[in-house]
C-alpha cells in the first residue's frame, strides 16, 4: 500500500485527505465482524460527545484484526494519507475504535491541545450505509454550525485523514438508525514536537 490509493487532497477548510480502500476489504470485513461481534466497548461521556470506545493496545485483539495496528499497515496509511497533507515525520501515539448508536453525535470541536497529536486517520467500517442514518462528518471553518465547509460520508472502506489545529473544527451529526463504526489512529508528527 503506498500513495497510490489517496483519492483527494484539500486544504480547507483545514488540511485533510481522502480515500477509498485504504485497508484491504478482508481486513474491513474482519474488524467489522469483531466490532459487531464481542468487542469490549465501553461508554465514555465527555463535554461535546458521547460514544462507545475502546483503546486497542489495552485489549485482547483476534488474531484476525492484529495487523491494524502494525508498523506496516501505519506506515502505510501515514505515507499515504498523512504525508500529502504536510506531516514529515508521523508517530502513531495511539489507535482507539469508536462506535455511534441512534441519537449519539459529536458535536463542534477541533481536537487541538497544546503538546497533543497533531493528526488523524479515520477509517470508516459501516457496511450499508446511507444517508439516510446520519453520522456525516461535518467540516467547519470556524466553531459555528452555520459554517459547514463539507459533508463527508462515512461509507464502509472509506478514510479521512486531517491535521489537527486550532481550526480544524468537525462534526458527527446525530445518529438516526443503525451502529457507526471507525477506527481512529492519532499521530505526533516529530516535526512539531
Amino acid at each position: 500500500m503506498t500513495a497510490a490509493f489517496i483519492r483527494e487532497v484539500r486544504h480547507e477548510p483545514f488540511p485533510h485527505a481522502t480515500a477509498m480502500s485504504a485497508l484491504p476489504s478482508s481486513q474491513c470485513e474482519a474488524l467489522l465482524d469483531w466490532f459487531e461481534g464481542d468487542a469490549p466497548w465501553r461508554l465514555r461521556i465527555a463535554s461535546f460527545y458521547e460514544q462507545w470506545e475502546m483503546h486497542l493496545d489495552a485489549v485482547d485483539m483476534p488474531s484476525a484484526v492484529r495487523s491494524v495496528v502494525s508498523d506496516e499497515v501505519t506506515a502505510n496509511l501515514s505515507a499515504g494519507l498523512l504525508v500529502p497533507i504536510g506531516a514529515r515525520l508521523p508517530h502513531l501515539t495511539e489507535v482507539t475504535a469508536h462506535k455511534l448508536l441512534p441519537g449519539q453525535t459529536i458535536r463542534i470541536h477541533n481536537d487541538h491541545l497544546e503538546d497533543g497529536e497533531t493528526h488523524r486517520i479515520l477509517l470508516q467500517l459501516n457496511r450499508g450505509w446511507s444517508d439516510e442514518q446520519g453520522g456525516m462528518l461535518m467540516l467547519f471553518g470556524s466553531a459555528a454550525a452555520s459554517d459547514v465547509r463539507r459533508i463527508v460520508r462515512p461509507l464502509h472502506g472509506s478514510s479521512f485523514a486531517f491535521e489537527i489545529s486550532s481550526r480544524s473544527y468537525h462534526a458527527v451529526s446525530t445518529i438516526a438508525s443503525g451502529e457507526r463504526y471507525t477506527l481512529v489512529y492519532s499521530f505526533r508528527d516529530a516535526e512539531r514536537a
